[in-house]
C-alpha cells in the first residue's frame, strides 16, 4: 500500500472510529518487541509502524496451569490455595506476599507474562528482575465496522499511541515465603512540531491501576479465584505520611512506616520513576541503582525527562539508596558508590523523586 492510500483509509478509519466506543474494562496487549528500543533516549526514539505485534503462545488458565503441573513430577509444584497468597498495600502501592520459596515462582511468573501477551526484555533470576518489552494495550482501539471487516489487513495502521512496560521483581522473605513487585513504565506518542507531522515518544506517568490489574491477575495464576482476587483487589489502606527533610545537611525521606513496610515500598517507588537497580542488600537496608543526572543546557519535555537526562553521551552514576528504620519510623538517604553520604544536587533531585511516589 503506498503512503497517500494509506493516509487516505486512515483517515476515512479515524472518521468512523471517533463515533465507537472504547472498551477501556479490558486488556489486550500485543508485544511490540519488533520495535526499536525506547531506552535511551526515551522522549527522541522514534517507533516504527510497521511489524509491532506478535503474539507468542496460546492463553493458559490457571486450572489448566495446575492441571499441567501436576503431570510433571520433576518440576516442583507448590500448593496452589488462597491461603498461601495475599496481596499487602498501602495507599496506590500493591504486592503480593506468598508463602512459597522464590524458585518455585519464577516460571510461571515468567510464564504468566507471555501468556498476557508480552515478551520479556530482561530475565536475572539471580536477582530476581524480569522485565517486559514495550507493548500497547490493543483494547483501547475503537471497533468500528472497518477494523471488524477487514481485521489485520488495516490493524497496522491503528495505534492507540500509548505503549506499556512492566518490572517484576522477586523477593525472599525472612520467613522463606516470596514478595512480588509489579510496577509500570508508559510512554506516549506526541507531536513535535507545529505542522503536526512529526511524532516523538514521551515518558508518561505510571498507572497504578494497570499494576494492580496485573497483580490480581498474577493471584488467580497462583491459585486465586477471580471473585476472591476482585475483592482483594478493590480495597485499600491509606498511605502513611512520607515527607522530605534533611538531617545533618542530608537531604532525606522520612517515612511513618517500619523497616520491612519502607524497605517494599522504596523498591517499587524506584521501579517505578525508572531508576535501574543492579543490586539490593536487604539486611544492610541497601539499594545499589544508576541514575542519569538532567541536563540544564538541554530542553527536555515530558516530566520523567525534567528530572533524568536523555542525553547519550552522559554516563550514569552509580548510587546506594539506604533505607533504615528505627520501631515504626524509617529514613531514606543517598549515597554515592562509595557508601559515602551524599549531599549533592542529584541527591537531593534523589530523594524528591523517591518522596513524590511514596506520598
Amino acid at each position: 500500500m503506498n503512503t497517500i492510500s494509506r493516509f487516505a483509509l486512515l483517515a476515512l478509519v479515524a472518521s468512523l472510529a471517533a463515533c465507537s466506543v472504547l472498551e477501556s474494562d479490558k486488556i489486550d496487549y500485543k508485544s511490540a518487541g519488533k520495535a526499536p528500543s525506547l531506552e535511551v533516549p526515551p522522549d527522541l526514539t522514534q517507533l516504527s509502524r510497521e511489524n509491532r505485534y506478535a503474539i507468542p503462545g496460546n492463553a493458559v488458565s490457571a486450572n489448566a496451569y495446575q492441571a499441567g503441573a501436576a503431570n510433571a513430577p520433576s518440576i516442583p509444584t507448590a500448593v496452589l490455595n488462597m491461603g498461601d497468597v495475599r496481596m499487602e498495600r498501602s495507599g496506590t502501592q500493591r504486592w503480593i506476599v506468598v508463602n512459597r520459596p522464590a524458585d518455585q515462582l519464577w516460571e510461571p511468573v515468567k510464564d504468566f507474562w507471555q501468556e498476557n501477551g508480552f515478551l520479556l526484555t530482561t530475565d536475572q533470576r539471580n536477582l530476581g528482575i524480569m522485565e517486559t518489552d514495550w507493548a500497547e494495550n490493543r483494547a483501547k482501539l475503537p471497533q468500528d465496522v472497518i477494523r471488524g471487516t477487514l481485521g489485520k489487513l488495516v490493524d497496522a495502521i491503528y495505534s492507540t499511541g500509548e505503549l506499556d512496560r512492566f518490572r517484576t521483581r522477586i523477593e525472599r522473605s525472612p520467613s522463606g515465603g516470596s514478595e512480588i513487585f509489579i510496577s509500570h513504565r508508559g510512554m506516549q506518542e506526541v507531536y513535535n512540531n507545529t505542522r503536526q507531522d512529526q511524532t516523538v515518544w514521551q515518558p508518561r506517568p505510571s498507572d497504578p491501576e494497570l499494576e494492580t490489574e496485573f497483580l490480581r491477575r498474577l493471584m488467580v495464576k497462583l491459585g486465586v479465584s477471580q471473585e476472591q482476587s476482585k475483592l482483594i483487589a478493590q480495597t485499600s489502606a491509606p498511605a502513611r505520611t512520607a515527607r522530605v527533610a534533611t538531617v545533618d545537611g542530608q537531604p532525606v525521606v522520612q517515612i511513618n512506616e517500619n523497616f520491612d513496610r519502607a524497605w517494599r515500598r522504596v523498591g517499587l517507588a524506584l521501579d517505578r520513576t525508572g531508576f535501574t537497580v543492579e543490586d539490593r542488600d536487604r539486611a544492610a537496608g541497601v539499594y545499589f541503582v544508576r541514575y542519569v543526572p538532567p541536563n540544564p543546557d538541554k530542553k527536555e519535555p515530558g516530566f520523567f525527562a525534567k528530572m533524568f537526562s536523555s542525553s547519550k553521551t552522559e554516563a550514569p552514576l552509580k548510587y546506594r539508596i539506604l533505607v533504615k528504620g528505627q520501631g515504626e519510623a524509617s529514613t531514606v538517604s543517598v549515597q554515592n558508590d562509595t557508601g559515602a553520604a551524599d549531599t549533592s544536587a542529584n541527591a537531593q533531585r534523589i530523594v524528591q523523586v523517591i518522596a513524590d511516589d511514596l506520598r
